[in-house]
Formats: C-alpha cells, structure tokens, sequence
C-alpha cells in the first residue's frame, strides 16, 4: 500500500509542489457592455438590448439584467427578478426566507420591492470594476449573477405557494 502524497510530503519525502502561474495572465482591461456580450453569446445565451440600452434576457423564466453602473460604467451588477410576484400579505414571511437566503450566502444580495400593489423579488451581484476585469473574471462574475440568482428563484419556489395551492404543510385529503 503507497503513502499518500501529501504525508509523504509532510514526512519531507516529497518535494513541496511549486507554484505555477495562474492561467489567467492577461491584464485587466475596462469593462464594458461588448465585453458582457461578448460573453453571453460565447455561451450561446439569447439577449436583448432594451430601451435603456441594458443587456437583458430570460433564465428559467425569470428576467435578468446585466447594467453597467457608476461614472465610468465601471461597476457591473447582474439583477434578477423572479417571474412570479407575491400579495402583500406575503411580506412577512417571504422576508423572513430572503433573510435566511441573506445570512446563509454570500450571493446573491436579495431583496423585496412593491410594485403595483404586488411583492417582487429581485436578485443582486454587483462589483466595482475599477481597475479593469480580466477575461475569466468577468466570465466568473457573470456566471456568479446568474447561477446564484437562478438558485435563489428556485430555492422559494417550494416555499411560496403558487396561486390558489394550498400551503407545504397542509396534506390534501
């Protein structure tokens, strides 16, 4: 039976590994929204430009946004919203899961808003872009918003009844 690598290389039986150069060397380049498309098509997404000139499309139902925001478009935010809105006197208890949702991940930020006398729920990853974004970071980003968003949309689906079903914890008879 071999040792495993690494207490061989505990024992000093092993040299330590080195270290390599990450494979993403390039040098981080500005953000911009031919950069985002680039990428979406690179992944065979269907988008669109809406009015506002914002990258948007739809994932399992649900519309994203893909905006370049600040002074210099240099913070990229990728927004979902859940294609289901809730009664108001949902608030309650669809702010207690968006909490859970908060505190037990990082990403993405998610909260409520009232729209038309209607609750919706909307997901958020942003990050300033200052400095430039490589190729693969923004891929990483992008996928992050819409991976997590799509995730958070999926994990209330259980949670909220759709209209007119009874509650989780009702049986039918």
């Amino acid at each position: 039976m071999s040792t495993p690598g690494w207490l061989l290389r505990v024992l000093g039986g092993l040299p330590k590994p080195t270290k390599t150069r990450p494979v993403d060397d390039e040098p981080p380049r500005p953000l911009t929204r031919d950069r985002v498309a680039d990428y979406l098509l690179g992944r065979g997404y269907r988008f669109v430009v809406d009015d506002d000139g914002d990258l948007t499309g739809t994932w399992d139902g649900s519309r994203f946004w893909f905006l370049l925001l600040g002074e210099q478009q240099e913070i990229l935010q990728v927004r979902g919203r859940w294609h289901r809105t809730l009664p108001l006197e949902q608030r309650r208890a669809l702010s207690l899961a968006i909490n859970d949702w908060n505190r037990e991940r990082i990403w993405p930020k998610a909260y409520l808003r009232e729209e038309e006398g209607l609750l919706a729920v909307y997901a958020e990853v942003s990050a300033d872009l200052e400095p430039g974004v490589t190729d693969l970071q923004l891929a990483q980003l992008l996928a992050c918003g819409l991976g997590t968003g799509v995730q958070l949309f999926a994990a209330l689906e259980p949670i909220v009844p759709a209209e007119g079903a009874p509650p989780p914890d009702v049986p039918d008879n």
